[in-house]
C-alpha cells in the first residue's frame, strides 16, 4: 500500500469534457495519482488549496488562458509542477510556455497518454523528494532552543515536535501530565522561542492562592474596591500583556471563576474589581493541569464550554517512569549543576545506584528525582553516588 504522503496529487485542467475524462481513466491506472479535472482556470484556483503536485494544463482554454493560469500558479507557489497539452506546435509558443515556468510541453497526438505518464513519473520522483526532504525538516528539532527539557526519549522528542510547531502562534495552549512532570518548564520554553520572549512570562498557580484572594489576583482592582484595597493593583493578566500568562492546575479553579475566565479567553478582555470599564488585553494563554479535567466536567466541577476553549493546543507529558533511559541522562544533569553551584568535586553515579534510579517508579516524577539526586550528592562521601545515597520518598515494591 502506498504512503499517502507519496500519492501524487494531479489536476488536469481542459474544458474538453471526453478528452479530459479519457486522459484521467488512462492515468488513474497508476495508484500513485489522485487525478482531479476542472474546466476552467476559475474552477482550478478555487480549489487549489488542496495542494495539488503537478498541474496538466491545457493551452486554449475559454476565460483565463493557459499562459495566464501558468503564470499565477507560479506565483501562488513555485513547486507546483506544470504540464502544458497543446495542439499548438508553433516554436515561439513553445518557448514561450517554457519562458514562464513549465516544466514540460507535450502535444496532442496519438501518443500524448504515454508521453503524459513518462513526464508524469519523473515529476512524480522529483515530487516525493522534495516530501522526503520537507518530512526530514519536520522531524529535525534544534536542541540548542530546548536545552531545559531534558531528555532523547521518543516521548519527549514528540513533545519536543509539538512545542516546535505551537512556539509561533498564539493559540490557547493546554499542557496535561501528573504533578512534577515539567509543565511549566514546557510553558516556559515556548515562551521563550515565541515571537512574545521579550515580554514578561506571568505564571499563576490557581490551587496555590486563597479563593477570595484569586479573582483580585488575576483582574486586579481599583483602590476602594472592597476592605483593605488601599491602593489599586494590577492583576496577573494586565501583566502579561504582549507577553505569555501560564495558568497551572486550572483544573482547581472555582466555577464562578471559570465563568469569567471563559469571558476573558473569548474577549481578551478583562474588568478590575471595582471597575466598568473594559481592558483590552493582548496575551498568549498556556494553561496546565495534572488532573483529568473531562472528568471533572461530567462531575460538575469544570465548565464544558471551557473545556473545550482550552482544547485550542494539547501537549500531554509523559510520566518519567515511561521516558527509560531519560531518568538517567536527567539524573546525571541534576548530579552535574548540584556539584558546580555548590562548588562540590564532580560526582557520578555507581553502577548499582544506576539500577536503583532505572527500577523505581518515580511517583513524583522529574521534580522528585532532582530532590533526590541532591540530597544523595550531599550524602555521597566519595567521587560516586552509591546505593546507600539514594533515598527514595516512597517503598520501592
Amino acid at each position: 500500500m502506498i504512503d499517502k504522503r507519496y500519492i501524487t496529487k494531479i489536476f488536469l485542467i481542459d474544458d474538453d469534457f471526453m478528452y479530459s475524462n479519457i486522459i484521467k481513466l488512462a492515468l488513474e491506472e497508476n495508484d500513485a495519482y489522485d487525478i482531479h479535472v476542472f474546466q476552467s482556470g476559475e474552477d482550478f484556483f478555487s480549489n487549489i488549496h488542496l495542494n495539488p503536485d503537478i498541474a496538466i494544463i491545457d493551452y486554449n482554454l475559454p476565460g483565463m488562458s493557459g499562459l495566464e493560469i501558468l503564470k499565477k500558479i507560479k506565483h501562488i507557489d513555485p513547486n507546483i509542477s506544470t504540464i502544458f497539452l497543446s495542439g499548438q506546435n508553433k516554436i515561439e509558443i513553445v518557448v514561450e510556455a517554457y519562458n514562464s515556468g513549465a516544466n514540460n510541453y507535450i502535444i496532442k497526438n496519438n501518443n500524448v497518454i504515454l508521453e503524459l505518464k513518462q513526464c508524469l513519473e519523473n515529476l512524480r520522483v522529483n515530487s516525493n523528494l522534495r516530501k522526503e526532504v520537507q518530512h526530514l525538516r519536520e522531524q529535525i528539532i534544534d536542541r540548542n532552543k530546548y536545552q531545559s527539557i531534558i531528555g532523547e526519549s521518543p516521548a519527549v522528542l514528540q513533545v519536543l515536535k509539538l512545542v516546535q510547531k505551537i512556539e509561533n502562534t498564539n493559540l490557547i495552549t493546554l499542557i496535561t501530565g501528573e504533578s512534577g512532570t515539567g509543565k511549566e518548564v514546557v510553558a516556559k520554553t515556548i515562551h521563550y522561542n515565541s515571537p512574545r520572549k521579550r515580554n514578561s512570562f506571568i505564571a499563576v498557580n490557581v490551587a496555590a492562592i486563597p479563593a477570595d484572594l484569586i479573582e483580585s489576583e488575576l483582574f486586579g482592582h481599583e483602590k476602594g474596591a472592597f476592605t483593605g484595597a488601599e491602593s489599586k493593583r494590577i492583576g496577573k493578566f494586565e501583566e502579561s500583556h504582549q507577553g505569555t500568562i501560564f495558568l497551572d492546575e486550572i483544573g482547581e479553579m472555582a466555577l464562578d471563576l471559570q465563568t469569567k475566565l471563559l469571558r476573558v479567553l473569548q474577549d481578551n478582555k478583562i474588568t478590575r474589581i471595582g471597575s466598568n470599564k473594559e481592558i483590552s488585553i493582548d496575551m498568549r494563554v498556556i494553561a496546565a493541569t495534572n488532573k483529568n479535567l473531562a472528568e471533572r466536567v461530567n462531575e460538575g466541577k469544570f465548565r464544558e464550554d471551557l473545556f473545550y476553549r482550552l482544547q485550542g493546543f494539547l501537549i500531554h507529558l509523559p510520566p518519567l517512569r515511561q521516558r527509560g533511559n531519560d531518568i538517567l541522562i536527567l539524573a546525571k544533569s541534576f548530579l552535574t549543576e548540584f556539584c558546580k553551584n555548590n562548588k562540590m568535586a564532580p560526582k557520578t553515579l555507581s553502577s548499582g545506584a544506576t539500577e536503583n534510579l532505572l527500577n523505581y517508579p518515580w511517583p513524583g516524577n522529574v521534580r522528585e528525582l532532582k530532590s533526590t539526586i541532591e540530597r544523595a550528592a550531599l550524602m555521597s562521601n566519595s567521587d560516586k553516588v552509591e546505593v546507600d545515597d539514594l533515598i527514595f520518598s516512597t517503598v520501592v515494591v
